[in-house]
Parts: structure tokens; C-alpha cells; sequence
């Protein structure tokens, strides 16, 4: 964000007035050559993540999903930072709302809550975070089919009937479809139950599916092309676009609760207050 902040300094100042380039290119260029980075970023993260936790067990086809999921990951948070930065005036106000809006995506993303557990608002958070996609497409990709071992204090312990073995006890429940495993079905005592027997089924509860993954790979990239999208407009309409008298107003009030917004956040974060600038003062300083 800083070095977002220098470069367009120096275009306003510059190459606009001169009319070296237009404003379209230079945006497009920032956020074309962020591009190579954040795959090469991408796939050393992957190879951090995957090899020490997974192995190279997995086939082929789940290592390339997670890689894909990787590399989608970091060329989003690129363009999230193109686009909070585009309008704003400074890279310490754009830093306080990315990090505040990046924590919400992070909290409501049905991993740290089950989405069903969620009241109804935080519930379309859940919906419309973009974290929600990417966390779920590696999840299931990493524990498809991985077989659940449930540990001592995990299991159900019970004794069947008396003459019955833990088999003949729970056939009627396996028979229709119980989602566990029975770890000793010969025993007649201490019947040891595990309710979960893939990684699949426990995934489910916070509604995470394989067959979602490469659905959610798309919707990554959905947002990706919103983010390009939204920083364009953002720039247009505030930094490019000509306007005078209630809508230019309309605007530098808007910006000056957004820096105050910004300065709240990071005296959150830092735990260090900060002193607000005063309203015609703010506004000056954008326009």
C-alpha cells in the first residue's frame, strides 16, 4: 500500500498532467505486474503448508487443487489491497479498514463457528466472505475420504445387552446408515462407538464438501475480477472524476470519516491513540 501511494503521487503529478499515459493503464499496470509475485508466493506457501502437514501421500490431482487454492489465495489479497487503497489518501487509513474487514472475513468464515450456529446477519457473512470459499476448497480437498480416529475420550462407551455382542447391538443403527465406526464390534463389554468415521462427515457440519471444490475455485476468482473492478470505479469516482458542488462535498465528507474510521482501527490494533485531524482540515487535505 505505501509504495501504491508513491507511485500514484507521482502520477497525479506527473505523467496525468502531461498526459504520458491515462489513469486506466497505470491502475491495470499496478495491478498486472503485482501478478507474477503472488504466484511465486503462492507456491512457496504451498510447499510450506503441504509437505510438513500432508506428505506427498495425496494424489496428484488434490496437490494441484491445493497448490491452485494457494496461488488464488495470494493474488486475491492483492487486488483486495488495490482496490482499499485506489480512493483513500493514505496507506495507514487503508491499512486500519483492510485489516478490520479481513479480520471479519477471517471470524465468519464457518470454521472458528458452524454456519448454523450463527444469528441471522453473521450468517450472510458467512455467505459473502470470500475466505469462506477458500478455506472450505482446502479443507475438503486435504481431508476427502482421511479416515477419523477418535481419541479415548472422543468415543461413546456402552455395554450391550446381555448374550449380545456390540455388532449384534447396533446392527439396526448401521444398517441405516450410522455415521460412525464401531472400533471392537466382537466384544460384549464396553462397546467403544467413534460418531465420525471421514474427514468428510465432520467437514459436513460446517458445510464444507468436496464436490464444492472446484465451485468454490470459482468464486475465488469471481471476487478476484471484483476486486479489479471496484478498484477502477473507486479510483474514477474519487480521484478522477470531475464534480462540483454537493457531490464533491457529498464525497470529501465521505473520506473524512473513512480516515477517522482508519485512525480508530489502528489505535485499536496498536492499542496507541492517535489524534483525528478536525473536519475542515481533513477534507482540505483531499481536495
Amino acid at each position: 500500500m505505501p509504495r501504491f501511494v508513491t507511485q500514484r503521487d507521482l502520477f497525479e503529478v506527473r505523467e496525468r498532467p502531461s498526459r504520458a499515459y491515462s489513469w486506466k493503464v497505470f491502475l491495470l499496470a499496478n495491478i498486472i505486474v503485482e501478478i507474477p509475485y503472488q504466484i511465486l508466493l503462492g507456491i512457496i506457501a504451498w510447499a510450506s503448508l503441504f509437505y510438513p502437514t500432508f506428505g506427498a501421500h495425496l494424489s496428484s490431482e488434490r496437490q494441484g487443487i491445493l497448490l491452485l487454492y494457494c496461488v488464488q489465495f495470494f493474488i486475491f489479497a492483492s487486488t483486495f489491497a488495490q482496490m482499499i487503497i485506489a480512493g483513500l489518501p493514505d496507506a495507514e487509513t487503508a491499512g486500519g479498514i483492510a485489516t478490520t474487514m479481513f479480520g471479519l472475513m477471517v471470524t465468519f468464515n464457518g470454521v472458528l463457528q458452524k454456519p448454523n450456529a450463527l444469528p441471522g446477519f453473521w450468517r450472510f457473512m458467512w455467505r459473502v466472505s470470500p475466505i469462506t470459499y477458500t478455506v472450505g476448497g482446502l479443507a475438503a480437498t486435504s481431508l476427502h475420504n482421511r479416515e477419523v480416529k477418535c481419541a479415548q475420550n472422543e468415543l461413546a462407551i456402552f455395554d450391550p445387552p446381555t448374550g449380545a455382542t456390540c455388532a449384534q447391538y447396533l446392527q439396526k443403527l448401521v444398517e441405516a446408515g450410522a455415521p460412525g465406526k464401531l472400533y471392537n464390534p466382537t466384544s460384549t463389554t464396553q462397546c467403544q462407538y467413534c460418531p465420525l468415521s471421514s474427514g468428510d462427515q465432520f467437514l459436513g457440519g460446517s458445510e464444507i464438501h468436496w464436490s464444492d471444490r472446484w465451485r468454490n475455485f470459482g468464486i475465488g476468482w469471481a471476487y478476484i475480477v471484483f476486486n479489479i473492478f471496484a478498484t477502477v470505479a473507486l479510483y474514477y469516482l474519487i480521484r478522477v472524476r470531475k464534480s462540483s458542488g454537493r457531490p464533491n462535498r457529498i464525497i470529501s465528507v465521505i473520506m473524512y470519516h473513512l480516515s477517522r474510521a482508519g485512525t480508530y482501527c489502528r489505535a485499536f490494533i496498536t492499542g496507541r491513540k492517535e489524534k483525528c485531524p478536525r473536519k475542515r482540515e481533513q477534507i482540505g487535505k483531499i481536495y
